[in-house]
């Protein structure tokens, strides 16, 4: 059963195993380095991670990195997880340790999912992106070998000024792949991701635009990070489709998600209203360090001192992104910000503040409208 409050407990918790990676790409977030931390958190501290984790209403666990394969003890740890009864993913890098063996191990090992990250259709893209030549073959190579295994796919792609123009080919490829889910990740400046890497915010809602008429005529399901915006171009192209004006009634966060063609939201359950940066996400560093997302570097506290459900419950940083009647400028007042709220962790990126206004959204909120509409008739 999923949280319901997310005051109480996350619908997803991130656990970055380590920051090792042997890619270099250009927007990492971990700014990743060869070499694994010699504070990472241990095996067993792991465990009671994880049974603090699965206590909370046992939410979706990703084990992220750097590249979580970089742990030799990243199969143990999983399977520790798995057998407590935990939905637990996986998002390796696509190098050398992607190999065939390390595949059947984590389906043994009951992973519900393997996600790999494609940047581009072709390897000049991706593998430019990725800072590594070759990653795009090998990634093409490890999705062959998992469907062989029968495992389900899940394509990560970063959208950013290098491959904004390819959108069509790479919804193309997806399609091509076979994966069950295609997840969207719009590029938020920190880490090693530059403001001047990014799209525009115009060109942020053309892609939603192009996403929802795109997700009524794929097999694969589509879901978005750091976009929460989407949602409200979801919202309003339904009710535009019902003929139901955004003002007629109560927003919903379920008028926000979309099936594929499947029938299906995603294959691993959408969470029954939105997720948000602190607010049904928290994200736990190789260290045992808490943020409300790994694109938000506030720290609420570290898990080796405090246990995560008191810094998730308990922290002012949590709670008060969890409270969108706080978010300031046009933010606060959007009639979506229920459902949408803006991505917090860009908010900070750009402004400082992670409760200002979104700064990549182009909509104008009814309130400001009206408002607007009141002082010109003075």
């Amino acid at each position: 059963m999923f949280p319901q409050n997310y005051d109480e407990n996350p619908f997803i918790v991130i656990w970055e195993l380590t920051r090792a990676c042997e890619l270099k790409c250009l927007h990492c977030r971990a700014e990743a380095q060869y070499h694994r931390h010699p504070l990472e958190l241990t095996f067993e501290e792991g465990k009671r991670l994880i049974d603090d984790i699965h206590a909370m209403g046992n939410p979706m666990l990703v084990f992220t990195g750097g590249d979580p394969l970089m742990r030799t003890d990243v199969f143990d740890i999983a399977k520790y997880a798995v057998d407590k009864g935990v939905r637990v993913s996986m998002t390796p890098s696509a190098t050398p340790n992607v190999t065939k063996e390390a595949m059947k191990k984590a389906k043994e090992v009951g992973l519900s999912r393997w996600a790999f990250s494609l940047d581009g259709p072709n390897a000049a893209i991706h593998d430019h992106f990725r800072g590594t030549d070759g990653s795009f073959a090998l990634t093409r190579n490890a999705i062959n070998y998992l469907h062989e295994l029968d495992m389900p796919i899940q394509i990560n792609t970063v959208i950013s000024r290098y491959n904004y123009d390819h959108l069509n080919e790479m919804a193309q490829l997806v399609e091509e792949l076979n994966c069950v889910l295609w997840s969207v990740f719009f590029l938020v400046p920190t880490g090693r991701g530059q403001e001047a890497d990014m799209i525009t915010p115009a060109e942020h809602e053309k892609v939603f635009q192009w996403l929802y008429d795109l997700s009524k005529k794929v097999r694969f399901d589509i879901k978005t990070t750091a976009a929460q915006h989407y949602r409200r171009v979801v919202i309003q192209n339904k009710m535009r489709e019902k003929g139901n004006g955004a003002n007629r009634r109560e927003i919903q966060y379920k008028d926000a998600l979309m099936k594929g063609a499947t029938g299906q939201i995603d294959g691993l359950g959408r969470a029954p209203k939105g997720v948000n940066d602190g607010n049904g996400f928290v994200f736990i560093s190789h260290i045992g360090d808490v943020y409300p997302s790994g694109l938000l570097p506030i720290k609420a506290g570290n898990v080796r001192n405090t246990p995560l459900s008191n810094i998730y419950r308990e922290s002012e940083i949590f709670t008060s992104l969890r409270n969108p009647d706080l978010y300031k400028g046009k933010c606060g007042v959007c009639e979506f910000r229920h459902v949408c709220g803006g991505s917090r962790s860009r908010a900070y990126a750009i402004t400082g503040d992670y409760l200002e206004s979104e700064p990549y959204c182009v909509y104008i909120p009814q309130a400001v409208r009206k408002k607007k509409a009141a002082n010109d008739d003075r």
